[in-house]
């Protein structure tokens, strides 16, 4: 049916999805063609079954194969080539197609026992007695659940969460908070009501991955701000704007995700000036400030959300399965997005807000993140030496929240050891997922808190020396 080069560089999953899509495409594949079983293939190909499963999965996503149940994969029927031209049109090309393939095997994959490259806590490291004690507490109220809620939320959880701002110099009524379900909501409110097709939005490169697909889904120009280790590369980043006129700048100043880097209250004050002389608007991805033990200014706190829209969540460190975050900002800017939100998916869920009031306000909140961030700066300090025994290159040590960015000089392309990972039973970060063009790089997430099974750095060391 086709052939399969062991030795190329190109991902073997790539080979059989590219190669079977040609063969559909020049209709050496007739629509409704039975394919091979995975376990046939494999054999036929001398390929693992896991890496035909892969293949499959991603052709079925594409629309190119069905698959039913008892009966195997079969050669999808096309209205036409509108299908292959909306995944070949700007934004939406194969390789950033498959890589919001593999952000969504992350959540689906949640099976594998080894996860060094997720972006979320072990259950263990979570507020899990705090949620216990509120939950029991809400219990024993006589609430009402047959309304919907507040639209913005529940008041008292606004109300804390606008107290907990004062401290942080960030001066906001309770109605310019607007609760969230996570970041991820407040993200996408924000690029919607910011953002339309065709429009120049500055990002961190590498940066937010969920950030990075939600905006190339609207179509949004991005134009990548390199993210050194001491922060922005300014002199980039002022050619940038100069050279695009970007409307907003979406960015994740304090211990960012995938580089772990801070960036310095320098930098933070030139970027405002740059705002003000261009006219942007700035999105403040914050969603790991109750990680740093580090008490410091926040582009919100030096603009006093004049022109920053700041996010904020409690899903790194109540639970992420509650899906509560918030969006703070200009008043009017935030009932815009009060009415997106009813217009979206009405309100937020009361309860889950209700839940993460009880756990912040039953008196251990504080005690919580203390140790977290001991448990969080002790797991650097262990993971950051592994990974140098190994003689991985980290990019910054921030010795501070989840993350790690690291290569290895005998891994050119983290996507394909993500692949051989997982049938090692071990979810990876590969860099790719984090990058504005979506190009191999053999840069790679760690997630210092699920980096304590020892078979993770066993098939690290197997992976290196096999390059």
């Amino acid at each position: 049916m086709l052939t399969l080069q062991a030795h190329s560089p190109v991902p073997l999953v790539t080979q059989i999805v590219d190669g079977l899509r040609k063969l559909i495409e020049e209709g050496g594949l007739r629509a409704g063609t039975k394919l091979p079983s995975i376990r046939q293939f494999a054999q036929a190909h001398a390929v693992s079954v896991f890496t035909v499963v892969e293949a499959y999965d991603r052709l079925v996503a594409q629309g190119w194969l069905v698959s039913r149940p008892h009966s195997g994969f079969f050669v999808r029927r096309r209205a036409g080539a509108s299908h292959a031209a909306a995944l070949a049109a700007p934004g939406a090309s194969g390789a950033a197609f498959d890589a919001m393939w593999y952000l969504r095997k992350i959540f689906e994959n949640r099976h594998l026992s080894m996860k060094p490259g997720c972006g979320w806590l072990p259950h263990d490291w979570l507020f899990e007695d705090g949620l216990k004690r509120s939950l029991r507490g809400l219990a024993a109220e006589d609430m009402d659940l047959g309304g919907y809620g507040d639209p913005k939320g529940y008041p008292p959880l606004r109300q804390l969460i606008r107290d907990a701002l004062a401290e942080q110099e960030i001066a906001v009524t309770a109605e310019q908070v607007l609760l969230t379900q996570g970041s991820s909501q407040g993200l996408d409110l924000a690029a919607r009501r910011l953002v339309r097709p065709g429009d120049a939005v500055l990002v961190d490169d590498p940066g937010y991955a969920n950030q990075l697909f939600g905006l190339r889904f609207l179509g949004a120009k991005l134009i990548g701000v390199p993210r050194l280790p001491g922060g922005y590369d300014l002199a980039a980043l002022e050619r940038l704007v100069e050279q695009h006129k970007p409307r907003v700048f979406f960015t994740q100043p304090r211990l960012q995700s995938p580089t772990g880097t801070v960036v310095p209250l320098a930098q933070l004050h030139r970027v405002l000036q740059l705002a003000e002389k261009h006219d942007l608007l700035i999105v403040e991805n914050d969603i790991y400030a109750d990680l740093d033990p580090q008490p410091r200014a926040s582009l919100a706190s030096l603009d006093q959300l004049n022109r920053v829209v700041q996010i904020g969540s409690y899903s790194k460190t109540i639970s992420p399965n509650i899906r509560v975050g918030h969006v703070v900002g200009h008043p009017d800017l935030v009932e815009d997005l009060a009415q997106m939100k009813l217009l979206a998916g009405l309100t937020s869920s009361e309860f889950g807000e209700r839940l993460a009031y009880g756990a912040l306000t039953e008196g251990r909140w504080r005690k919580h993140l203390k140790a977290l961030r001991e448990r969080l700066a002790q797991a650097h300090e262990r993971v950051g030496q592994r990974l140098d025994a190994l003689g991985f290159e980290l990019f910054a040590e921030p010795k501070a929240g989840m993350l790690l960015w690291a290569r290895h000089p005998a891994i050119p392309d983290s996507a394909q050891a993500s692949i051989e990972a997982a049938e090692s039973d071990i979810l990876l970060g590969p860099g790719h997922l984090f990058s504005v063009d979506m190009a191999p790089t053999p840069w790679m997430r760690f997630n210092v808190a699920f980096c304590g099974d020892e078979r993770v750095f066993a098939f690290l060391e197997r992976c290196c020396r096999a390059k």
